[in-house]
């Protein structure tokens, strides 16, 4: 049974979970937008969302969780120079998402997510 239980497993065990969520928080704080499934991209949201408002608290703490969680270390210190400045009167909801056509192989569904 799966009653209650909030976590999206994506079909991955653990820890193939955690680096796939990894690189694609990574990839959408460099790039600004990405294309990936729609599920995925529900799932990937709420870590970007959490990365932002580290990067708005701008402490050494949230410093160093974030260089534990993203890959790339000045794109760490590029996000933490810019958020403040840019999503300084916003309270969430950094992210957007688009619902594109199927997927042509699988027919999974798509979505577009984006930095707003």
């Amino acid at each position: 049974m799966r009653h209650r239980c909030r976590v999206k497993k994506l079909s991955k065990p653990a820890d193939q979970r955690r680096a796939l969520l990894r690189s694609l928080t990574t990839e959408l704080i460099r790039h600004g937008r990405i294309t990936t499934t729609l599920i995925r991209a529900k799932v990937v949201r709420s870590e970007v969302d959490k990365m932002i408002t580290l990067a708005k608290n701008g402490s050494l703490a949230a410093r160093r969780e974030a260089l534990g969680y993203i890959y790339d270390k000045q794109l760490v210190h590029a996000l933490f120079e810019q958020a403040p400045n840019r999503y300084g009167n916003r309270n969430g909801g950094y992210t957007r998402i688009f619902h594109t056509v199927p997927r042509r192989g699988d027919h999974a569904k798509m979505a577009i997510i984006e930095l707003v």
